[in-house]
Order: C-alpha cells, then sequence, then structure tokens
C-alpha cells in the first residue's frame, strides 16, 4: 500500500485535525501505533508539524469521514506520492570523501593514461574540467595531489575500475593489462601443499611398516579392526 510522502508529519495532521483511531493512522501512514501514540502524547523525539493530506490530495475529506464514522474503516490513498526518482549523473560520493577525488584521478592517470576522461569522470563521479586540470597539472591544488588508488579511498570498485581499463586499452588497439601480483604466491601455494601431501603418505607407510605383523584388537566385525583403536593385543 502506497504511503503519504512524510508518513510523520501526516500523522501528526490526522491525530490533531480528525478523530480517526490510531490504528487507522498509523496504517495509513505506515506507522507503529505507537508512534503515533508518541506523537499524540507529545513525546515523540522531535517536535513535528502536521503536513495535511488533504492539501497534498493524498486524501479527501470523504474519507477522513468514513474513516471517523466506522473505527474498521481503511483509509485509501486518494492519489499516491510521485516517486521521485534520481536524475542521471555523475556518481554520488559521500562528503568525506570527496576530497579523495583528485588523488584517485591522478592515480588513474599515472597508471592508466588511456582511460578517457569521460570513464574517469564516470568511475569517480567528477567533472571533465577537474580532470583536465589535474591531467595538464594546472589544478589549483595540485601541489598537494598524490596518486592513490581509487578502489582503496572507496571511490570505486576493482570490478568497474578493471572494467573501464579493458574497455579503454581495447579503443587504444592495446592489449589490457594482467594482474600477476598473486602468481607467485598461488604457484608457492600449490608446491607447498603437494610436499605435505606427499609427506603425509611417507608417514601413513612408516606407520603401518612399523605396525608389521602384530596381531591388533578391537575389530569391528570378524577381520575389519576400529581405524581408531589400533593397540596391540598383550
Amino acid at each position: 500500500m502506497a504511503q503519504p510522502l512524510m508518513p510523520h508529519a501526516t500523522a501528526a495532521w490526522l491525530v490533531d485535525n480528525s478523530s480517526l483511531t490510531f490504528d487507522q493512522i498509523a496504517e495509513f501512514c505506515g506507522l507503529h501505533i505507537l508512534e503515533v501514540q508518541a506523537i499524540a502524547d507529545d513525546t515523540a523525539a522531535t517536535k513535528l508539524t502536521g503536513r495535511d493530506p488533504v492539501r497534498a490530495n493524498e486524501l479527501t475529506h470523504e474519507e477522513i469521514e468514513k474513516g471517523q464514522k466506522d473505527p474498521e474503516h481503511k483509509l485509501q490513498m486518494h492519489k499516491a506520492p510521485e516517486v521521485v526518482r534520481r536524475t542521471k549523473g555523475p556518481r554520488y560520493t559521500p562528503v568525506s570523501k570527496r576530497q579523495d577525488k583528485p588523488d584517485g584521478i591522478n592515480w588513474i592517470i599515472k597508471n592508466h593514461p588511456e582511460v578517457s576522461d569521460g570513464q574517469i569522470s564516470k568511475l569517480i563521479g567528477t567533472t571533465r574540467t577537474t580532470i583536465a586540470a589535474i591531467r595538464d597539472r594546472s589544478h589549483w591544488n595540485m601541489a598537494n595531489i598524490t596518486p592513490k588508488d581509487p578502489v582503496t579511498l572507496g571511490l570505486t570498485t576493482q570490478r568497474e575500475l578493471d572494467a573501464a581499463v579493458a574497455k579503454a586499452a581495447k579503443a587504444a588497439g592495446i592489449q589490457a593489462p594482467t594482474d600477476t601480483r598473486f602468481e607467485g604466491d598461488r604457484d608457492a601455494l600449490i608446491e607447498q601443499l603437494r610436499r605435505e601431501r606427499e609427506q603425509h603418505v611417507r608417514d601413513a607407510e612408516a606407520a603401518i611398516a612399523e605396525a608389521g605383523d602384530e596381531a591388533l584388537r578391537d575389530e569391528v566385525v570378524p577381520g575389519i579392526r576400529d581405524p581408531f583403536k589400533n593397540t596391540a593385543v598383550e
């Protein structure tokens, strides 16, 4: 069910200007009945200014009258508020990270010069003017800008950065760089696992040879011994 654009403010207005039950108001506004109770008792965390749902075209006087006459009546939205969608534009960056944008831009320009200003703008969420200023080193704060990985800074994701680099490399007719930082570690890990497996095999063979032909007890059934109780018979 659609809800008012400002549920708490609408609830405050209905509490002050109608005799609707708290249940009716709570259901219409999408609130808990205790929230409506707090608004009515003036004990809410913040003082709310009521918002008239009739003027907002979300309710009609007739609908409010029906609800006041019948406590079981569920208020029906007259016209749901329009959903405001974010217009297409630069990526949103939290205020706390905006000062890191020049560093991230500088890193991309230095390490991936083939990436276009348009791609950087989409990745970092900035203007082409800023990118051009950093690229030609005319930015007003250029002395304090240092290249820093935008992924580490939280300005974009590694997948998005790799996709942009690969696309730019393809457009430029060059081979996209391959991340080989962990290849040596992978080979070393495989070799270590292989050595451990071979050592386990040798240990098992040595244990069997040491046991020899000693009689063993604790057979689960005749001819099949309990592998957890390999104790020689006294």
